[in-house]
């Protein structure tokens, strides 16, 4: 580090660092920072009390500064005492580790936190000097893992360039798999069900049918102003409900969606359902630059396929009318298959301290990433759109 004009601390708090400062290294060459990856996002998760140290989300942000002392490179990080709410699981690693004597935990985990979206994760301001500060501040953050003692750091949902260099510094690579549609420039929801097979077209249609008709139910897209307090009183109703069923435990507090409603109205977009004059249902997106998120779904009634419109096809109405290129509708979930949402691939990178655990963890994620590139072949086989003719010379 010291033959480099950079310097690395650690900042414990959102509130030390300004948000210009963030939003700078944060920013893309055009300016644009992901919903996500805004400072008033982050600071929503901890002045809510979602995520703190008493979540065991316990702030531990990497900073880069200059010769002049100037922010030039975060990576947003947290130390832990658990891995929930990360949806890169680790528990295997952690189990293996504790039963052969070692201790895992407390580990590092950079990363948004309950946010299973690829995105940016070494925040570095654009600039001639970027790569090389991309990779000091990977290689330094893997000195903090060393210096704090802990026996890991991971960097999930990174894109591919940013793990590729995590690669060269020395992290482990880890790959899995999401479901995301892409607007491969529809014009109308109609449109994109033409690019599918007829059964599938039916079977749509038919979801999309019985999800409504006869039930009173009608869905309604919020944004901006409409997103009020008691909108947001009835939609964590829904979370807590479904949440709890789900996990246990659901990680966001109330005050955090006060909190996003205040700063970040405008890159929200709430889907309702209403029947009988309330709202039963809702499913949370964000809006980036070419990108609809979807995020967290919670429901106080149950009705056949009600979930599916409200989640995925009427993500997929907003990104086709608003010209999006994809939708990455959250974690896991092969139902998103039949329903238009392609396979792609995710990715993370490790920092391993012990070399015992790390070549046992190394050998593990080279048979996984082989896994995973042949179960996505197969995925890739298994989507609903209509297999094109080869064509005869």
């Amino acid at each position: 580090m010291s033959a480099t004009p950079f310097t690395l601390r650690v900042v414990s708090s959102l509130s030390d660092i300004a948000a210009s400062d963030w939003n700078a290294c944060a920013a893309d060459e055009a300016g644009h920072v992901d919903p996500f990856l805004d400072h008033a996002f982050f600071l929503s998760l901890e002045e809510s009390g979602s995520a703190v140290r008493e979540t065991g989300w316990l702030g531990h942000h990497v900073v880069l500064e200059d010769g002049a002392g100037a922010l030039v490179g975060i990576l947003p990080c947290y130390l832990k005492g658990h891995s929930q709410g990360e949806y890169v699981f680790d528990w295997g690693w952690a189990d293996a580790y504790e039963r052969a004597g070692g201790r895992y935990y407390p580990k590092l985990q950079a990363s948004v936190p309950f946010t299973p979206a690829t995105g940016r994760r070494l925040l570095v301001r654009p600039g001639p000097d970027a790569g090389t500060a991309r990779m000091t501040l990977a290689q330094g953050a893997a000195q903090v893992a060393r210096q704090l003692g802990v026996s890991s750091l991971h960097v999930t949902f990174c894109p591919e360039d940013e793990w590729e260099v995590m690669g060269l510094a020395g992290y482990l690579q880890r790959t899995d798999t999401q479901f995301h549609f892409v607007n491969d420039g529809y014009r109308s929801f109609e449109d994109f069900l033409a690019a599918l097979s007829s059964r599938k077209r039916k079977v749509i249609r038919r979801e999309r049918r019985e999800a409504l008709e006869g039930r009173g139910i009608t869905i309604r897209h919020l944004t901006g102003r409409d997103l009020t307090e008691d909108v947001w009183d009835d939609f964590f109703a829904f979370y807590i409900d479904t949440g709890s069923r789900k996990w246990g435990r659901p990680y966001l507090t109330r005050r955090f969606f006060s909190l996003i409603g205040e700063r970040l109205a405008d890159r929200i977009l709430l889907i309702v359902a209403e029947r009988g004059g309330r709202r039963i249902a809702g499913a949370l997106n964000f809006i980036g630059r070419d990108v609809l998120y979807g995020r967290n779904w919670g429901a106080i009634e149950e009705h056949p396929f009600l979930h599916f419109e409200v989640c995925y096809y009427q993500a997929i109405d907003h990104a086709i009318a608003h010209g999006l290129a994809r939708v990455e509708a959250g974690a896991q979930g092969e139902h998103k298959l039949v329903r238009g949402y392609r396979p792609v691939i995710t990715r993370s990178a490790h920092f391993i301290a012990d070399p015992g655990l790390r070549r046992a963890v190394a050998d593990f994620l080279r048979r996984e990433r082989a896994a995973v590139t042949e179960n996505n072949e197969e995925l890739d086989t298994l989507t609903p759109f209509r297999k094109v003719a080869p064509q005869m010379d």
